[in-house]
C-alpha cells in the first residue's frame, strides 16, 4: 500500500543532526531489522514517539529532539490486523517478542524473520503496533528498510531552519524550543524540580508548531517537566 502521512520521532540529541538515518537501529539491530540493516523508526503520533522515548517510565525520560517527518511511500505492508498479518504470516507473538532479551542471551529474535520474509517481496517498510510499556491499542508506528529524498519511498524531515544539523548536544539548558524562525523562549526556566511555568512552555509549544502540522525544535529534559500528572508541569 502506499503510505502518506505525517510521522514522529524522539532522538537522542547527540544523533538528532542526522534524523532520516537508520544506521544506529543497524549497529545492533532492533525489533524488526536484523544487525547490519538500517532502519527508521517512526510513531504515527507525537504522543506514542513520547511513549517509545519513554519506555514505561511514567517520571523519566532521557533528553530529546521532537522530530516530524513528511512521509509518502509506496509498499508498505500493515501488520496492525489479524488479517493482514495472516496474508504475510505474521504471528503476533514473534511481532511482541523480548528481542533485546533475545539479543543479550545472544539468541536471533523472533521478530528478525519478519524482515527476512518481507524484505525479498520488495516491501519497503512495514506498520505495526507499538509495543512500547505504556502502549495502548491506538498507538502505532512505522519501521522503513528503504527510504530517501524522493519517490517511491519519500521521507521529508521537517527542519526549516536547519536546527537538527546544528544539533549535538542539550548544552547547559535544560529545556529550550525556538519557534521555527531562531527566536528562542526566555521564559522557559525551571523552579524547583519538576515545576515550571505552565503558561509559558504552552506558549512556547504553540508557536513553535507542536500542536499544529510540524514539530520544530524541541529539547526536553523531564527531570524538570513532571509527565506524572502530580498537578503542576503535566502532560497537558
Amino acid at each position: 500500500m502506499r503510505f502518506v502521512r505525517t510521522c514522529y520521532r524522539a532522538h537522542d540529541p547527540r544523533w538528532a543532526f542526522k534524523p532520516t538515518s537508520g544506521e544506529g537501529a543497524a549497529i545492533r539491530g532492533a525489533r524488526f531489522n536484523p544487525k547490519g540493516v538500517p532502519a527508521l523508526y517512526l510513531a504515527l503520533t507525537l504522543m506514542t514517539a513520547i511513549k517509545e522515548a519513554n519506555q514505561g517510565f511514567a517520571q523519566r525520560i532521557d533528553p530529546c529532539v521532537l522530530c516530524s517527518y513528511e512521509i509518502d511511500c509506496d509498499d508498505i505492508a500493515d501488520l496492525t490486523t489479524e488479517e493482514a498479518r495472516g496474508e504475510c504470516s505474521i504471528a503476533l507473538e514473534d511481532m511482541a517478542c523480548a528481542w533485546a532479551t533475545a539479543l543479550s542471551d545472544g539468541e536471533r529474535p523472533a521478530s528478525w524473520p519478519i524482515y527476512d520474509r518481507l524484505r525479498p517481496r520488495n516491501i519497503a517498510g512495514i506498520v505495526v503496533p507499538s509495543f512500547a510499556p505504556s502502549a495502548e491499542m491506538e498507538d502505532r508506528n512505522l519501521v522503513l528498510w528503504d527510504w530517501g529524498p524522493g519517490l517511491p519511498h519519500k521521507v521529508t524531515v521537517f527542519d526549516p531552519t536547519a536546527g537538527c544539523r546544528r544539533t549535538s548536544c542539550l548544552g547547559d539548558n535544560a529545556l529550550s524550543a525556538s519557534d521555527g524562525q531562531g527566536r528562542g523562549f526566555p521564559g522557559l526556566q525551571s523552579t524547583r524540580l519538576g515545576e515550571i511555568d505552565t503558561e509559558t512552555i504552552a506558549s512556547a509549544l504553540i508557536a513553535a508548531g507542536h500542536f499544529g502540522g510540524g514539530v520544530a525544535e524541541l529539547l526536553l529534559h523531564i527531570a524538570f517537566v513532571d509527565l506524572g500528572r502530580r498537578g503542576k508541569a503535566g502532560a497537558q
